[in-house]
């Protein structure tokens, strides 16, 4: 027997940021006013309307309307940034943030702004949350994937592009200074050979769940 839910729920802090005017937070409470025909054609995945509401193109969740925890209504365009070394031993290392609301180690990244390409954002965010400034680095972007973010609903979804630098090889005393700040707790350089070392060597918390997936495909199939 098919189960369909019928949850309607949208999160306090989203109700807050559109009291607060928040550019994260789109104002109507109601989809079926946005213009989703040009929505639509600026979407990385194709995805449904129905009687004015965005469908989730590739899951459904414990949501049905509503936007959970998210600000936006349909797809949020985001980027995230992996940067690895090697130390002198061989072994991988990548830069992560400890997410400040509770979600666990992610890929320093954030939303795409109007106008900014993925590549420009994921560098944005990862001097915005890490310090870590790299303006020699060759950068490799992938193509757009959604991601199965735990504040999701059928009708607010994330779908990301992943950048890609690796920086070389340091000794093991002097990896690129880093420091945590705007929506990071805290950054750190983590062991990395596989994605099962990764999450091994966490300090805490475990791995963000909409980045576990895309970590582990990256680790697993990387030459760094």
């Amino acid at each position: 027997m098919t189960t369909t839910t019928t949850v309607t729920y949208t999160h306090p802090s989203v109700l807050a940021g559109i009291a607060a005017g928040a550019a994260w937070a789109d104002p109507t409470m109601d989809p079926t006013l946005i213009d989703w025909t040009t929505r639509q054609a600026y979407a990385a995945i194709p995805f449904a309307v129905m009687d004015g509401r965005p469908v989730n193109p590739c899951e459904r969740t414990a949501v049905r309307y509503g936007r959970n925890e998210l600000g936006h209504w349909g797809e949020q365009l985001c980027a995230d940034a992996l940067v690895s070394l090697t130390d002198t031993s061989g072994h991988r290392w990548i830069l992560l943030i400890e997410r400040a609301d509770g979600h666990g180690w992610a890929l320093p990244g954030g939303y795409v702004d109007p106008g900014e390409t993925a590549g420009h954002a994921a560098t944005r965010e990862l001097a915005e949350e890490t310090g870590l400034v790299i303006p020699d680095a060759t950068w490799h972007t992938e193509p757009p994937r959604y991601v199965p973010d735990p504040r999701a609903s059928d009708e607010a979804w994330m779908v990301t592009v992943l950048a890609r630098t690796h920086l070389g090889t340091y000794p093991a005393d002097a990896f690129p200074d880093i420091a945590h700040a705007d929506d990071a707790a805290q950054a750190a350089w983590v062991r990395a050979d596989t994605y099962d070392a990764l999450t091994r060597h966490l300090p805490c918390c475990g791995i963000f769940a909409a980045h576990r997936p895309l970590l582990a495909s990256a680790l697993d199939t990387a030459t760094h």
